[in-house]
């Protein structure tokens, strides 16, 4: 395990630890977190896979209250001498293997990470702020686990509906399952053990930083180099688009005020088919980047679509928004205006 402190000023005593915070959505929570809580230490493990990298995190850099650490969340010993070492007083949750396509092709790492890892790193609190079922250590009985995980778990929906808290699971793949028995593991130390922890479940996130094989990002690429932008099947498949701000914000609201043992879904309210997201990227680009002639539609290809693909994922927010506060700010037009401009920022000087 490898380490790396920013700036040389004493940091607060109490301590926050974010796993997989050089991610997509981690990098974003990251300097969000620092910003909104300058009283708190935060330290950030990460193995750094081909999904993290340091440079998503440069807003970080300098500050005083933030510490990097190169580890793995499988690896029990190093995450036990973490505990040990810090006053670590919560647990965000966010490492994990998450690309479903990655998940059919190779399934074993995602049971790895999503549950051993999960169980690892619960496992490790557990034993650090619990003196034994139900009664926590003296000075962590405020200590939290917030888990992140994904609307995924509840498999597929009709052209109607919407899930909620109550919706039984249903996972269709092997990304899915794992997630879903990482929640259980969750649930499970609640239960059991009387830890407080707290489970988010999200929509498809979106926005600046996202990994390039993923859906968005994918079709901006393909398109600024002109070649086939793949589609699966025929592109009917809908998903609720969350902006990856606004989900930082609802998980942050969820670690600070949600309650002990519940689940909270957190949703965009935003169904948009995949089709009519690849079509209004070309839009926008045939606006901000346009071609010598006709549209980046051109380049819409379909694809045989995968295996076990759910038609349609839609989250009903209605819990967290009544009982936090929480409100989506970005719509899908505004938010993926954004994007698209940051993207553009940083792809072109590669095309």
């Amino acid at each position: 395990m490898s380490e790396r402190t920013a700036g040389v000023k004493e940091s607060p005593a109490k301590s926050i630890l974010v796993t997989g915070g050089a991610g997509f959505i981690g990098s974003n929570f990251v300097p969000y977190f620092l910003e909104a809580h300058p009283e708190l230490r935060l330290i950030n493990l990460d193995k750094l896979t081909y999904a993290g990298d340091l440079k998503n995190l440069r807003e970080a850099e300098g500050n005083s209250n933030y510490r990097f650490v190169q580890g793995d969340i499988c690896d029990r010993m190093a995450v036990d001498s973490l505990f040990k070492e810090n006053n670590i007083q919560g647990v965000i949750h966010f490492a994990a293997e998450s690309h479903v396509d990655n998940s059919i092709s190779g399934p074993g790492a995602f049971i790895q990470t999503n549950v051993v890892g999960t169980f690892n790193m619960l496992d490790a609190a557990r034993q650090a702020w619990m003196e034994k079922p139900f009664t926590p250590r003296e000075g962590y009985g405020e200590a939290r686990f917030l888990h992140i995980s994904t609307d995924e778990v509840y498999g597929t929906l009709g052209d109607t509906g919407l899930f909620t808290e109550e919706t039984p699971y249903a996972p269709n793949s092997p990304y899915s399952a794992s997630k879903a028995s990482s929640d259980m593991i969750v649930r499970s130390y609640h239960h059991t053990y009387g830890m407080n922890v707290v489970t988010t479940n999200c929509s498809n996130n979106y926005g600046p930083k996202q990994h390039k094989e993923k859906l968005i990002p994918t079709i901006l690429r393909k398109a600024l180099t002109k070649e086939p932008i793949p589609v699966y099947g025929k592109g009917l498949n809908v998903r609720d688009w969350l902006y990856v701000l606004d989900h930082c914000k609802g998980i942050d609201l969820a670690f600070q005020k949600g309650k002990a043992g519940e689940t909270y879904n957190i949703g965009g309210r935003n169904e948009w088919q995949n089709i009519k997201i690849v079509e209004v990227i070309c839009e926008l680009l045939d606006k901000k980047r346009p071609l010598p002639s006709g549209s980046y539609k051109q380049f819409i290809t379909y694809v045989t679509d995968r295996p076990g693909h759910d038609l349609r994922y839609a989250i009903d927010a209605t819990k967290i928004e009544t009982q936090l506060g929480w409100r989506a700010s970005e719509t899908f037009t505004t938010g993926i205006a954004k994007t698209v401009d940051w993207y553009l920022e940083r792809l072109e000087a590669k095309v």
